[in-house]
């Protein structure tokens, strides 16, 4: 892509946490935002960066549409697509209901599935394009704390290598994200003692790393998963 070329991204759940400290790091690389978050957080934040924001659901298609024609619509193109979400239920793992599982699975995996069919023919259009997914260092070493997001993220795995695999010759990415403790949770000392580096991970160190993904800078990097997480995880 151009030096040139206006660069055009989305960011779900961008009203706070690791999704703003994304959106103020692509802002701050040059990159015109739409985003999209709950609490009208995201529509706040899109006015401080000159973007546009939209309060909604990453479960529902229309709001997700209407932040995909937003960015087209405003920019003619788009470039780089940053899907984060919430947590979906937790608790033990045979007291989770059929509902909570099926929450975990409009949270987290459909959300991708919804906006890569909205997002692919354009960036095929442009030839080119990424998708990073911001996911959790549990989809490869699941923790009982977190069984729904473990199972599910380890299915978004999945989908991501399969996407990758077929769009990779279109000049189209995806990868997955994949932080530890972050420090946009309350920090616990039980969790500070499991990690090497003995301390939570930075929002901006995630932030970073998403703007790395979305780059030319990664264009030889495709149906990854990228673990941001101090060491935490054990294997190998």
């Amino acid at each position: 892509m151009s030096e040139t070329t206006t660069r055009v991204a989305i960011v779900t759940a961008a009203g706070k946490g690791m999704g703003a400290a994304v959106a103020r790091k692509l802002a701050a690389d040059g990159w015109k935002l739409g985003l999209l978050s709950p609490s009208g957080g995201a529509e706040k934040l899109a006015g401080e960066l000159g973007g546009f924001g939209v309060t909604g659901s990453v479960t529902s298609e229309a709001d997700l549409t209407a932040l995909v024609e937003g960015a087209t619509q405003r920019w003619g193109r788009l470039d780089g697509v940053v899907v984060s979400t919430g947590h979906p239920p937790k608790g033990e793992l045979l007291a989770l209901s059929d509902a909570d599982w099926h929450a975990g699975l409009d949270l987290i995996l459909l959300p991708v599935t919804k906006l890569a069919k909205l997002a692919t023919p354009i960036m095929q259009r442009q030839k080119a394009g990424a998708f990073v997914n911001v996911s959790t260092f549990a989809a490869f070493e699941p923790d009982p704390a977190f069984p729904i997001s473990s199972a599910l993220r380890a299915a978004l795995a999945g989908y991501a290598k399969l996407y990758a695999d077929r769009y990779a010759a279109e000049g189209i990415r995806m990868n997955n994200l994949l932080p530890g403790f972050i420090d946009t949770l309350p920090v616990k000392a039980e969790r500070v003692a499991q990690i090497p580096m003995k301390r939570y991970g930075r929002a901006a160190e995630i932030a970073a790393t998403v703007a790395f993904l979305l780059s030319d800078d990664a264009g030889y990097i495709t149906g990854q998963n990228l673990r941001v997480d101090g060491g935490i995880t054990r294997a190998v």
